[in-house]
């Protein structure tokens, strides 16, 4: 075949593609002929109608309405052929959609210039005409509030009220475009920037910061234009603070900086634009080096070092900038051994300015980066700059660095455990930390203690453990000094806690458990106690409540629980574990293993051991030690423990949520404690167990709280993807119906609520489990649609080449009420308003059994219903009217017009209107009076 031949075939099935496309669309098939237009567009791309091509595709963009990519389609077409009416029509669509008026109205302007005759251009230019000069008038106005607010806020002789407001005015006109921009033109970060040299109210100062990550946010040029005049020192030294807020509005600022600079946003799922990041390399590079090297500078404030490690480990994750591997290049695991080697109470010469909270901020930051080391030779040089420092610190014989070293150790075993575990396996480490633990030296004997309980971690290393190590632990425990006594006293409670759940397995003599429980608590509510002693009484409990028994006797120790509770409040992710675990174990929340009776019987013939439950792990000891610590303000806790970058320790304070959730009179107490928040960030982030617990919680208080008060705002949209990922085969029936439940009650709140479950792909979801073999589900189904309905967008899509209507009728003939009730309601809402649906409902080979049902139904709902959908039927058309007239219906409406029931008032009445309707159409003769 020559070369001609082969272009004119490729050309012919580009066409053939077009015209496929074009019937997909004129059937309604959206995403079928966004497919066609794509493959015309690929086997066609030296076509002459490939500027066609583009804006058929833009054109079926429009109606999914994904305008951007309208957008782009319109552009290359409009690259093609210039000035093209029906491209620039489209553009001028898709603008609209992104609500970029101005580009809209010039489009709109040109296209009317070139045909002033165009009939569908004229409403959309009388529209936009109306939105620009508004817009124009905004911007006015605006703008004179932009040079009040500057002049207020950048005046230091003002009073300090009308300063404060000014600036808090000032972030929310930046949280605008049209603010940020006039902000931006107006050299407001350039006044700030000066400004903060002498700022000394902390309220204004935050504020000021805030403006700045709000004029970088979704803005590449404003942040290159922000970062090239301040500069990242200017960033850190906003950080380096002890004031939480203030180092907290710094940490925003830079994570919005890198978002706008690699194309992501705030939202959890989001994921950068990868020509973005490569445009900006050069800035991404500098701005995350100039934070891995600011880890070990010792003049930053402890808060300011942790809020640095946060956004390293946000940031190494493969969805976000894959930064682990450039991080282990510049030698950062080196930086974060460092401040994972400190101590608070051990100072020298060289140390740094930690929080109680470092050490475990930078072992998490050090999972997170070994989560992402994919292939073995990443893992290698891992190891190797691990194995380095280990042998640097070794090598030196005084005892900080042995003391150091030890620490670095139990970090790694709280952190990328594996590794942890491979250097404890080092030929000489496990027998220096077991000489350390027995030197008459309290500094060594603590960070000993510590090590030996963070290398227990397993079933095998416990064992390996036991042989030297419980022996030194119960001599430890005798120690004269609280800080040792309780940290041995928790290594015991972990070697000693596994028997896990099983009642059978007692490792401990009987009444051992309880008595490390007792030794526990009165560590833990001892008055003076500092945090750190506090801290290790709630990591013992972690483990010693796998045990029936000491659950209920600590949910019935109030002081216990409110210091737990005040524990977690104080947000230090060093306690993070101990108190999330023990309020997982209070609350059976951790992962059940399912119990099949055939497998039991045969662990009976076959003599294995089988695991008991407790009776006091029975669902009403359970139930009450979840209302205990419901009412004791456990949600405040966990809110304050969420802020942690661990995806396991989400997923524990998402399990805990969950199961307070799972009572109903308990779902008011999570939203009014700011549980809600919380949620929202947790089934959007972590494991994707952890991921299921949250939106579990979230559909559970979307069932029994109303909608509008529970996700106020915003909320109402942010909580639809959590709810939708419910929907899948991989999740259980119950919470596959939770979901559908709480679905049903946002989308009776208003239609933004629908078209979000619309535009995150929700309706198909849906309609899924109509199809299921499960009454509850089915009906949930039926009942979430029905509100759905109330939706154009969703009636347009019943209006299809599709069997929608066909399924939601044959679903009346089901027995379940509730779900006929549904279906009915559903084509009641269609009829009323689509002739089409009211078609497709006489294509359907029963519709007259169907009608049947519906009109002489033992249920008054039902009945009512279906008599609205014969009505809407009839006023559709005297032909629909006159094919319903021909069949046995008016005898039936005649009836019902005369029932005396008065719980069927309202079908009997509709009922009528049917018969009147029909006597307008001369189908039926007017009784006489």
């Amino acid at each position: 075949m020559t070369s001609s031949n082969a272009t004119d075939d490729t050309g012919a099935e580009a066409l053939t593609y077009k015209d496929k496309g074009n019937q997909a669309f004129k059937d309604g098939k959206w995403e079928e002929a966004v497919q066609f237009y794509t493959k015309a567009i690929k086997k066609g791309d030296k076509h002459k109608e490939l500027p066609i091509f583009y804006k058929n595709r833009a054109a079926a963009y429009l109606k999914e309405s994904k305008w951007q990519l309208a957008l782009e389609d319109c552009n290359e077409s409009l690259k093609l052929a210039p000035k093209d009416p029906k491209a620039l029509f489209r553009r001028a669509q898709a603008y609209e959609g992104l609500e970029k008026f101005g580009e809209a109205y010039k489009d709109a302007t040109d296209l009317f210039k070139a045909d002033p005759g165009n009939q569908s251009v004229q409403p959309m230019l009388k529209r936009l005409h109306l939105i620009v000069q508004e817009k124009a008038a905004e911007n006015a106005r605006t703008t004179t509030k932009v040079q009040q607010m500057m002049e207020l806020a950048f005046d230091v002789a003002t009073p300090i009220e009308k300063r404060r407001t000014a600036a808090n005015n000032l972030l929310v006109l930046a949280k605008e475009e049209v603010g940020a921009d006039l902000l931006y033109k107006a050299g407001c970060f350039t006044k700030i920037a000066s400004i903060t040299k002498i700022e000394k109210d902390l309220e204004i100062y935050v504020s000021f910061v805030r403006v700045v990550a709000e004029l970088c946010n979704r803005s590449n040029q404003r942040t290159k234009a922000v970062l090239t005049e301040l500069g990242v020192p200017w960033f850190m030294r906003v950080l380096d603070h002890k004031h939480e807020e203030r180092v907290s509005a710094a940490q925003y600022c830079l994570q919005t900086i890198i978002n706008s600079l690699s194309g992501m946003d705030i939202k959890p799922e989001s994921k950068p634009n990868k020509e973005l990041v490569k445009e900006n390399y050069k800035e991404i590079d500098t701005l995350l080096s100039c934070l891995l090297y600011s880890i070990t500078d010792r003049t930053i404030s402890g808060p300011a070092r942790d809020a640095v490690i946060e956004l390293l480990t946000r940031n190494v994750h493969y969805t976000a900038l894959e930064w682990a591997e450039r991080l282990v290049e510049l030698r950062g695991l080196f930086r974060l051994l460092d401040v994972c080697s400190e101590l608070e109470e051990y100072k020298y010469e060289s140390s740094m300015d930690i929080t109680s909270s470092s050490r475990t901020i930078a072992s998490v930051c050090l999972a997170r980066i070994f989560e992402n080391m994919y292939y073995d030779q990443l893992k290698e040089k891992f190891m190797e700059q691990i194995d380095e420092y280990i042998k640097d610190k070794l090598l030196s014989p005084d005892l900080e660095s042995k003391v150091r070293v030890t620490v670095a150790i139990t970090s790694l075993l709280l952190g990328p455990l594996d590794v942890g575990n491979q250097i404890v396996g080092r030929e000489g480490i496990l027998q220096m930390i077991l000489a350390m633990a027995t030197t008459d030296d309290l500094l060594q004997q603590k960070v000993a203690c510590e090590c030996i309980y963070a290398a227990a971690s397993k079933k095998d290393k416990a064992k390996a453990l036991c042989s030297g190590g419980v022996d030194i632990l119960k001599k430890l425990y005798h120690s004269k000094d609280d800080g040792i006594r309780v940290r041995a006293l928790v290594g015991l409670c972990k070697i000693g806690s596994y028997g896990g759940e099983d009642a059978a397995i007692r490792p401990f003599a009987d009444g051992a458990t309880l008595k490390l429980a007792e030794a526990c608590r009165r560590f833990l509510i001892k008055p003076g106690k500092d945090k750190d002693i506090r801290k290790w009484a709630a990591d013992g409990l972690a483990y010693l409540t796998l045990d029936a028994e000491v659950k209920e006797k600590l949910i019935d120790d109030k002081p216990a629980i409110h210091a737990l509770i005040d524990l977690a409040r104080t947000g230090d992710q060093s306690c993070l574990y101990g108190v999330v675990t023990t309020f997982v174990n209070l609350c059976n929340a951790y992962e059940k293993q399912e119990v099949v009776p055939e497998m039991i019987e045969l662990a009976k013939f076959a003599k294995m051991h089988i695991p008991e439950e407790h009776e006091l792990d029975d669902p009403d000891f359970v139930q009450k030690r979840i209302t205990v610590l419901a009412n004791e303000g456990i949600t405040t806790a966990l809110v304050a423990l969420s802020k942690t970058e661990s995806d396991n320790s989400k997923e524990l304070i998402a399990r805990v949520l969950n199961a307070v959730c799972g009572l109903q009179e308990l779902r008011g107490k999570v939203v009014q404690d700011g549980g809600v928040k919380c949620l929202l960030k947790l089934a959007l982030e972590g494991t994707e167990k952890g991921k299921r617990h949250g939106s579990q919680a979230l559909a559970r208080i979307g069932i029994t709280i109303n909608p509008e008060v529970a996700f106020a705002g915003q909320r109402s949209l942010d909580v639809i993807r959590p709810l939708l990922n419910l929907l899948h085969q991989d999740c259980s029936a119950l919470e596959n119906f939770e979901s559908l439940m709480a679905l049903t009650n946002l989308a009776a709140m208003n239609e933004s609520v629908r078209q979000r479950i619309v535009e995150e792909q929700g309706l198909t979801k849906i309609e899924f489990y109509l199809m299921e073999n499960h009454l509850l589900l089915t009906r949930a189904s039926a009942q979430c649609l029905c509100n759905m309905v109330l939706s154009d967008t969703v009636v347009q899509k019943f209006e299809g080449e599709n069997d929608r209507v066909k399924f939601m009728a044959l679903l009346c003939e089901e027995e379940d009420e509730e779900t006929v009730k549904a279906c009915a309601g559903s084509l009641a809402i269609l009829t009323s308003v689509s002739k089409k649906c009211v078609n497709k409902i006489l294509q359907v080979k029963s519709w007259l059994e169907i009608l049947h049902i519906l009109i002489a139904n033992p249920s008054p709902d039902v009945q009512h219903r279906g008599t609205v959908v014969i009505l809407n039927m009839i006023n559709s058309g005297e032909d629909v009217a006159r094919q319903l007239f021909e069949t046995d219906i008016m005898e039936l409406l005649s009836g019902l017009s005369q029932l005396p029931d008065d719980s069927r008032a309202k079908a009997r009445q509709v009922a009528l209107e049917c018969l009147q309707a029909a006597e307008r159409y001369k189908l039926i003769e007017k009784a006489e009076s």
